[in-house]
């Protein structure tokens, strides 16, 4: 005669169980965005580079490009792949000109601005040497944001050549290593030597 009444409290105590378990939360779109942050600023000084020279424009060029090599993607993807690192840093070696850096890029503004009427002697060099790179970026990566260096050389309204370019110990010096520092000191009389040879 007590069957029912069980029943009953048995139904009861699912309903109950059921009812109190808390569903598992699924994310929302929203809550599956990437949170915003705030960007760290630091502002840095850099020291720049202007040698002006007589010489013309044709002639500082040139003796500008006999003093640097060529780098060679190919040559070095397939060096660097290589398990041999010895063999690589030879085959790096070898890129670099008698100054010991290496053009990576050119990239001649001055054919860009025939884009707006103008006719300017003007073209950006991209160069540096792989090898003094990792020396920098083996103690900070952020190293790499700036090697390689840039230079431009271009041809001033009065007919003179202008060199120009930022000093490498003003922009690595922002990473606060000694280790790269010493090596950024060594690129800017590097590359002062490079200029002064490419003007005089």
């Amino acid at each position: 005669m007590h069957a029912p009444l069980l029943c009953s409290a048995a139904v009861l105590l699912v309903i109950v169980l059921v009812t109190g378990c808390e569903r598992p939360t699924v994310p929302t779109a929203a809550q599956n965005e990437p949170k915003e942050t705030t960007p760290a600023v630091t502002q840095i000084k850099v020291a720049h580079v202007k040698v002006t020279t007589a010489k013309p424009y044709a002639d500082a060029t040139a003796a500008f490009l006999a003093q640097v090599g060529k780098y060679d993607a190919t040559v070095a993807k397939d060096a660097l792949a290589s398990a041999d690192a010895a063999a690589a840093r030879r085959k790096l070696e070898k890129m670099a000109g008698p100054s010991e850096f290496m053009i990576f890029a050119a990239h001649d503004h001055g054919a860009v601005l025939t884009l707006v009427g103008q006719k300017r002697k003007a073209v950006q060099y991209i160069l540096g040497n792989a090898l003094f790179a990792v020396e920098m970026t083996r103690h900070d990566v952020r190293a790499s944001l700036y090697a390689p260096l840039r230079v431009l050389i271009y041809e001033s309204d009065d007919g003179k050549t202008c060199i120009e370019y930022d000093r490498p110990s003003s922009l690595f010096g922002q990473f606060g290593n000694a280790q790269v520092d010493q090596t950024a000191n060594m690129l800017d009389q590097k590359l002062e030597e490079l200029v002064s040879l490419a003007t005089q």
